[in-house]
């Protein structure tokens, strides 16, 4: 088996010990199990989609509008003023 060092704050330590004591098990085995358990989760969680694919269907939706708007800081003079 391989060996992962990494660095946790003191608080995070306390919680390992606390949680390894009430499940008997080494907090060695409690951090790999919790570690599996994450990337578990992560694996059958639906893909991440970009802005781009969430909204896919509203891109060029808009007509009109100055061809600059993106570009030219002049469209943000009153920007957040009330």
């Amino acid at each position: 088996m391989n060996t992962l060092t990494v660095k946790i704050p003191p608080q995070l330590e306390q919680d390992i010990v606390r949680a390894s004591q009430r499940e008997h098990l080494s907090k060695s085995e409690l951090v790999r199990r919790a570690l599996v358990a994450y990337v578990n989760q992560r694996n059958a969680a639906a893909p991440t989609l970009s802005a781009l694919e969430q909204a896919g269907d509203l891109v060029g939706c808009f007509g009109g509008g100055p061809p600059d708007l993106s570009s030219n800081p002049r469209h943000l003079d009153d920007f957040g003023r009330v």
